[in-house]
Order: structure tokens, then C-alpha cells, then sequence
């Protein structure tokens, strides 16, 4: 099921080919007797056969009847996901060092995942699994006892404490052994060593906390690689009992087929790797929750590692490795306005909201004070926040997941285009209408009295909501989300702004009854906004 090229030639539009290779007929004479064959029924109006294609016409009125009734019940989109659970791991930063604005993708498209998997229905476990495990860290305990850090520590400290260490190493190579022998020590249940380890965690954990915070996340789940430090035995001995471990080099590894290099598991000085320990997570997560899917949200330069890692747990002879999906995305790059950073090289994920947050509240500002008005916005800091903040998020969202994002300032911020700013605006006209109406009731309007062009189109676009949550969970695209509000917020803007030239077409018409239907339409639409923006992880505004 589809839709004709042209609205005006129907609602929906079915091919025949299936069905006429099945007869071993044409599939234009499968169309037509399947026309001729048509009667009307409650929900279809009419069919007309184009070619292969059979297009439908909806009854007008249960469609808007639908449409009304879904949104005042909040029964907007199928369930196909009850009884099943989704894992999906994303954001997932190393402690020690800053969020920055690369890790937004994986932060925004996961939870954006997250919420559109709620919406359909599925019970979703949001993990945030944190680079907290490997040499790296050994690294950075021992800068700390080389070099101390200022106190109260923080993730700037920390971070420039690795950099020192990893400068040095360039004209003193044994740096580098002393962090593996402190790693080592980590691995081995050293008491300075976890100790130290678990105060770097804490410190990142906490300005972890407050961005995500601004962008009203919370995980289900907060374990990283050192979760699975204790099952490192376990995992390596079944392996070895499948025969699956060999060495090269030094080092125990899994040879797959198919793939030229093989994967590592642990190094020849005995130390394990991110692989062996995502092994353990797999294998924890399919125990724990018996997911339907289990998604990988990280970036596409890690798709060797998923692979490889599919085909290890594929070897070992676990069923559900075929239920888990390296979910990959393109790069993001800030072009355009340069944006502020407190970190030094590193554009910090805070400072971006920060900054956008400040610019909308000067505009809504400046708004007030050049039109000499009263504003609507009760909260200027708390709008301003919700707007920013959603327009850096959709900026992120509104490409497909694969592409690489060119961050630019001034189209991030637009109030028309494809951007988020145009659909809190959207939003917020709609609040206004109804704002305005006042105690105008239009819980029982007469919606026949929809005849207009522009309120079919609007109703109509609402009548694909629910399809297209389904497309975007089923491909992990929340562009298709995007793109479906925008298509939205279009059509809700021609169906308000022919008003302009002719006062019987304004949603606030003289006529009662035409009026309580439009607002009835009005009020349904700014529901599907807010809602779907809830799904991309956006909080709509009511005045901006």
C-alpha cells in the first residue's frame, strides 16, 4: 500500500503484480476487474484502476472522525512491539574525558530510538554503556600519581592529565609501559588502583549527568566495560571448550571466516580488550532481557568490530546473535557560525546548548520589544532551552542515519526550513488558535463540515502517522519522524494561512459549527506535533 504520484488521483494506491503473476495475468486486467468489483464500504469511497495500480478513496468523514478521536484518546500509534524488548546501547562516552559534540549522534539518534520503540509499544532497555575499562585508564592513574591533579578534580583535569601522558610518551616510550603495568594493577583488584579508578568514574559519571539531564535522558541501565571485567574468565574458557581460541603473535584470538584479520581477544601480555568484554555484555543482555533486537547505536568506523563480533557470537552457537544490529551513523562537522568552547580543542556538547539556548531567548526578546506586545511566553529562559536545545537535537536527526551532518549555525536556528525552531513554531501557532478560542468547545464538533482542500490534507497527512513510526523503528531512521513532522507542519500552515485572503477560510470564522471543527483539527494536529516530537526527544513549547 502506497500513495499515487498525485494526490488527485486517490488515498491510497495498491500494485497488482503479486496478485496477477499468481494468475498468470496482466496486471492492468487484475486492476481493472478488481474495480469492477468494488463496492463502497465505511472507510473506502471509491476505486479507480491506474495501469497495475488500483487507487483508493477514503470516506472523508471517519477519517476526520479517526483522526479527532486518536489524538483526544492519545491512541496514536499501533502496539506492535507488546510483550517484546529492545535493547539499545548508545551514547556510551569514555570517563575521563568531556561529552563533546561528536558524541551527540549516537546520544540523540539512540534516544530518539528509545522513544519511538516506547511509542509502538516495546518494552525498552535505554543502556549507557561507558568506556571505562582498558590501558587508557591505566594511563591516566598513572599521569595522576606522576603529576597529581588540582582538587576538586574535574573531567577538564582529567582530560588534561591524559593528554600530558600521551605527549610525554612521544619522547619517553616507557610512559607507556608503566600505564599498561598500572592497568594491569586495575585488572588485578590493586586497592589504590580501583580506588583512583572509581573517583575518575564518579567525577565524569556526574558532568555525564547534567547534560543529559538538559536533554531529559535517563537510562535504564549505567554499566560499563568494567561490568564485565569478572565474567573475562568465564567467556575465555568457553571459547576455548568450542575449540574457537587460537594464538598469534603472543595474543589469543578468534579466527572468522571471511575476514582477513582475525579478532583479538587478549593481548600477549594478558590483558583483555573491548571485544572479549562485549562478548560478556552480549551475552548478559540476551540472559537478562530475551530481546527481540539488541542495537549497537555507534558510529559506522566501528562496523569492522560489530561484524566480526556477530560472527564470533554466530561460532560460539548463540541463537540470538542474528537479534543483534550495529545501528551506524555518519560524522558530524560545526560549520557556519563557530561555536563557543570552554575545553580548549574540544567543542563541548553543554556549550552547544548553551549557546543555542541564549540565542533563542534574545530573539523571543528582541521579539517582544520590537513588537511592542505582551509575549506570550511565561518562562523566556525555560522556552528558550526547550527550543534551542530541540533544534541542535533535530539538526541530528533530520539526515539519514548514515549520512555525515554539516553543522550549520544559521539553518540550525532557522524559523522556516527544515529545521526544529520551524516546528515549535508550528506547535506553538496551534496552542495560540486554541489559546484564542478560548471555551469554544469542540470535543462533539460536526467535522463535516471539513469540506476544504487543506483540512483533507492535513487530516490525511495525520492518517499516516502511525506508519510512519513503524517505518522509522523498523530501520532505526528517525529522519523518517523528521520528515513526516515537517511535511506536517506544512500542511498545518497552508490550511491556517488561507485564511488570509478569504475570512471564511480562517480556522476563527464566523461560522460556530465550521469553526469548532477546524479547532477540533487544530487541537489534533498539535498533538501529533508534540507528539512526535516527544518521540525525536524534543519538548514542544507552547508559545515561543
Amino acid at each position: 500500500v502506497d500513495a499515487p504520484p498525485r494526490r488527485e488521483m486517490g488515498d491510497f494506491a495498491v500494485g497488482c503484480f503479486a496478485a496477477a503473476k499468481a494468475q498468470g495475468k496482466n496486471p492492468a486486467v487484475v486492476a481493472a476487474e478488481i474495480v469492477a468489483k468494488f463496492a463502497p464500504t465505511d472507510l473506502l469511497a471509491s476505486a479507480t484502476a491506474a495501469g497495475p495500480f488500483v487507487n483508493f478513496q477514503l470516506q472523508r468523514g471517519p477519517v476526520f472522525a479517526y483522526c479527532v478521536e486518536r489524538a483526544a484518546a492519545g491512541t496514536l500509534l499501533p502496539q506492535p512491539g507488546a510483550d517484546q524488548t529492545i535493547c539499545i546501547d548508545y551514547s556510551s562516552p569514555n570517563i575521563s574525558k568531556h561529552l563533546a559534540f561528536h558524541h551527540i549522534r549516537s546520544t540523540v539518534i539512540g534516544h530518539a530510538l528509545a522513544q519511538i520503540f516506547r511509542g509502538l509499544g516495546y518494552r525498552v532497555i535505554g543502556i549507557n554503556h561507558l568506556g571505562d575499562w582498558g590501558t587508557t585508564h591505566g594511563m591516566l592513574i598513572a599521569a595522576f600519581k606522576k603529576w597529581g591533579a588540582p582538587e576538586p578534580i574535574d573531567v577538564t583535569a582529567l582530560n588534561a592529565l591524559y593528554v600530558r601522558f600521551r605527549d610525554e610518551m612521544k619522547t619517553n616510550p616507557d610512559l607507556e609501559n608503566e600505564g599498561r603495568a598500572w592497568f594491569k594493577k586495575l585488572e588485578d583488584g590493586d586497592a589504590e588502583a580501583r580506588a583512583l579508578w572509581q573517583k575518575f568514574r564518579d567525577v565524569s559519571w556526574a558532568e555525564f549527568e547534567t547534560v543529559y539531564a538538559m536533554l531529559g535522558i535517563k537510562f535504564d541501565e549505567i554499566r560499563g566495560e568494567s561490568a564485565y571485567e569478572p565474567d573475562m574468565p568465564r567467556v575465555m574458557a568457553e571459547l576455548r571448550d568450542k575449540g574457537m581460541v587460537t594464538e598469534s603473535q603472543g595474543a589469543q584470538v578468534v579466527e572468522l571466516d571471511g575476514e582477513k584479520t582475525p579478532m583479538l581477544l587478549v593481548t600477549k601480555d594478558g590483558t583483555t580488550l573491548y571485544a572479549t568484554r562485549d562478548i560478556a555484555a552480549a551475552q548478559y543482555r540476551w540472559n537478562t532481557y530475551h530481546f527481540a533486537r539488541s542495537l549497537y547505536v555507534v558510529d559506522r568506523g566501528q562496523a569492522l568490530h560489530f561484524r566480526q563480533l556477530w560472527k564470533a557470537l554466530a561460532k560460539a552457537g548463540y541463537a540470538w546473535s542474528s537479534k543483534c544490529e550495529h545501528v551506524p551513523f555518519g560524522l558530524v562537522r560545526i560549520g557556519g557560525k563557530k561555536t563557543s568552547t570552554r575545553g580548549g580543542n574540544v567543542v563541548l556538547l553543554k556549550d552547544v546548548f548553551n549557546e543555542a539556548s541564549d540565542e533563542i531567548a534574545e530573539r523571543i526578546q528582541a521579539s517582544v520589544q520590537n513588537n511592542d506586545r505582551t509575549s506570550e511566553v511565561t518562562d523566556i529562559a525555560g522556552t528558550a532551552q526547550k527550543v534551542g536545545i530541540g533544534a541542535v537535537m533535530f539538526a541530528n536527526l533530520m539526515s539519514q542515519r548514515e549520512k555525515d551532518v554539516d553543522f550549520d549555525w544559521e539553518k540550525v536556528m532557522a524559523t522556516d526550513g527544515d529545521s526544529g525552531v520551524y516546528l515549535q513554531y508550528a506547535h506553538a501557532r496551534c496552542a495560540s488558535i486554541l489559546r484564542k478560542a478560548g471555551s469554544d468547545g469542540h470535543a462533539n464538533a460536526d467535522l463535516s463540515k471539513l469540506t476544504q482542500p487543506g483540512e483533507w490534507a492535513l487530516a490525511r497527512r495525520i492518517l499516516d502517522y502511525g506508519d510512519m513510526a513503524v517505518r522509522a523503528g523498523n530501520n532505526c531512521e528517525p529522519h523518517v519522524i523528521c520528515h513526516y513532522l515537517l511535511e506536517l507542519a506544512g500542511d498545518f500552515s497552508r490550511f491556517y494561512t488561507a485564511g488570509n485572503g478569504d475570512a471564511t477560510l480562517r480556522v476563527l470564522c464566523e461560522d460556530g459549527h465550521t469553526r469548532a471543527a477546524r479547532l477540533a483539527l487544530t487541537e489534533a494536529t498539535k498533538t501529533v506535533l508534540a507528539h512526535g516530537m516527544a518521540l525525536l526527544g524534543l519538548q514542544a513549547v507552547e508559545a515561543v
